[in-house]
């Protein structure tokens, strides 16, 4: 099996000295960036929960907050640790390439995003432009290079052009957004920004995040999954089914989006089958990220399913249930939570451990010792912290349905949206503490 993007073995590496281990405290290596998108991301959980609790008591937040919110968290947190594992793929688990400094790639990304995010609070939509150009300029930087290394990396047959075409897509989103704030095509404004949000949430990282899962499953689980011919299937619908799906949009044509959200769910459900049967038949293994990325392939499934559901509420007029911002908030979150940050939680509780032990220790025999120890460290507390995540985000879907019964300044909400931030603040908390502990913990 290739190598994946966040577990790269590193078996037969000769010793090297271990001064050339020795980084600066300001180097930016891979690891610099997937613990700062995890900052990021962290900080955007934060925000969210507090838009959410401002939302269902009546006193909301200044409206600039929601697009730092979503903005920090895709850009500064996912995109970023999508970049460092890349970073780390790249280096083939070479310690000294592991630990290389990428400083300039390393500020001009957040650089863009703190600067995307004043131009919010600032309400100037030229600055929100040139830290688009910004990040196109990163994103057509490492281009090349990410062209030729996915062609290393994806082994599933047909994962090759489909990574691709996320890259494609990331470009594509980024180039709506320079459009869109910078106002060239006058009256497109609607147009732009759903290519702007589907070519970047739907095309590029939803996709990144399901080819994730297709190398890093297997190799913890270490088997295959349990149908190749499924997997292809599934890659081919997808993209193929995105893409409808955002013609769907475009031309307002609803039975065209539900007849290609029936054909998502069904390539999700493969993927979900494909993914727990081979779980089962690995025996099961307990490790804190197999379980975080199982159950994002779960969510995902409900999310798409929740997504066709809504869709075919509005083939009646009026719709059969109304729907408002807490329904899109739950709706939306149950990707963005339960899918995607399940993922990037069982991508860092398996990676870092490993780029921790490749950068720590150039004795490849030594090595396994203290990636056991670090892989202890990550298993801490798994119950509690998968439960948290898992219940909170569920709680999130409970609080959207209680308002169709019961008014937003009932006990029942009340209680409800604060079980739900406190279980998702409690979770991410937990796995920020077993991420610190272990990026201090030192080989012996």
């Amino acid at each position: 099996m290739k190598r994946s993007l966040l577990s790269s073995q590193s078996e037969g590496l000769e010793r090297r000295p271990t001064s050339r281990l020795v980084r600066p405290s300001l180097s930016c290596t891979p690891l610099t960036f997937l613990l700062t998108g995890f900052i990021w991301l962290s900080v955007s959980f934060l925000l969210g929960a507090a838009l959410l609790l401002g939302l269902v008591n009546g006193t909301p937040l200044p409206h600039w907050l929601k697009p730092v919110h979503v903005h920090g968290a895709l850009l500064g947190g996912f995109l970023q640790m999508i970049i460092g594992g890349f970073l780390f793929s790249r280096a083939n688990g070479h310690t000294h390439a592991s630990a290389t400094s990428h400083s300039s790639l390393f500020w001009a990304l957040n650089g863009a995003t703190v600067g995307l995010l004043v131009s919010f609070w600032l309400g100037h939509m030229t600055m929100a432009g040139l830290a688009a150009l910004v990040l196109i300029g990163i994103v057509l930087w490492i281009s090349p290079t990410a062209w030729l290394r996915i062609g290393n990396a994806y082994q599933p047959a047909g994962a090759v052009w489909i990574a691709r075409a996320a890259l494609v897509a990331l470009l594509l989103g980024l180039i709506a957004a320079a459009l869109m704030t910078f106002r060239i095509i006058e009256g497109a404004h609607s147009y732009l920004r759903l290519f702007h949000v589907h070519f970047l949430v739907l095309g590029f990282l939803t996709v990144t995040f399901i080819l994730a899962l297709h190398q890093i499953l297997p190799v913890l689980m270490q088997a295959p999954l349990a149908s190749h011919a499924l997997t292809r299937i599934a890659f081919w619908f997808l993209p193929v089914g995105f893409a409808a799906l955002l013609g769907g949009f475009v031309t307002s044509s609803l039975w065209l989006e539900i007849t290609v959200g029936g054909l998502l769910v069904a390539a999700v459900a493969m993927c979900t089958y494909d993914f727990l049967v081979g779980w089962i038949k690995s025996g099961a293994p307990e490790h804190a990220a197999s379980d975080h990325l199982l159950l994002g392939v779960c969510f995902l499934f409900l999310s798409t399913v929740a997504g066709l559901a809504m869709g075919a509420n509005y083939l009646r007029t009026p719709p059969v249930m109304p729907i408002g911002s807490l329904h899109l908030v739950a709706y939306t979150h149950l990707a963005f939570i339960g899918f995607m940050t399940q993922v990037v939680c069982g991508s860092l509780a398996t990676g870092v451990p490993n780029i921790l032990a490749v950068t720590r220790v150039p004795n490849s025999k030594k090595r396994q010792a203290y990636r056991a120890q670090l892989d202890g460290i990550m298993n801490r507390w798994r119950t509690a912290q998968l439960a948290g995540m898992s219940l909170g985000t569920m709680a999130l879907a409970v609080l959207a349905a209680l308002t169709w019964s019961v008014p937003l300044g009932s006990s029942s909400v009340q209680i409800t949206v604060w079980i739900a931030a406190g279980l998702l603040i409690l979770s991410l908390t937990l796995f920020a503490v077993k991420l610190t502990w272990a990026v201090g913990f030192r080989p012996s």
